[in-house]
């Protein structure tokens, strides 16, 4: 094998396994991870504090044990949802993304904030 092969195989390996981790977040003793439900992780850790509401067009995918396969060519409206969690100024924000209901991806963002109303 060449040098550029290898390292070319040296960087996809590389991906593969970064993409492989599963995302969660804790909701006090309460953990949410990847493939749970909108339901399931608004009974867990509350309402979000803000909801963004998409849809997107992609290919359909089945997945099987954590990897993704596509069904089709064809495009499909995925509707996704992006909730963000403000757990106050002493802790860090999560936003939680979820394609067609389930729970694909967790962020973490800077320090929440406190919430004020203006009457």
């Amino acid at each position: 094998m060449n040098k550029s092969a290898a390292i070319l195989a040296t960087v996809i390996a590389a991906l593969w396994a970064q993409g492989a981790g599963a995302d969660s977040f804790r909701c006090g003793t309460r953990l949410v991870s990847d493939g749970d439900s909108t339901d399931k992780v608004e009974a867990l850790c509350g309402p979000p504090t803000d909801i963004q509401r998409r849809e997107v067009l992609q290919r359909p995918i089945l997945r099987h044990r954590g990897r993704p396969f596509f069904t089709s060519f064809d495009l499909v409206a995925i509707p996704v949802e992006v909730w963000t969690y403000n757990l106050g100024p002493n802790k860090l924000m999560r936003r939680l993304k979820f394609e067609d209901g389930l729970l694909v991806d967790v962020e973490t963002l800077s320090h929440g904030y406190y919430f004020t109303r203006d009457d």
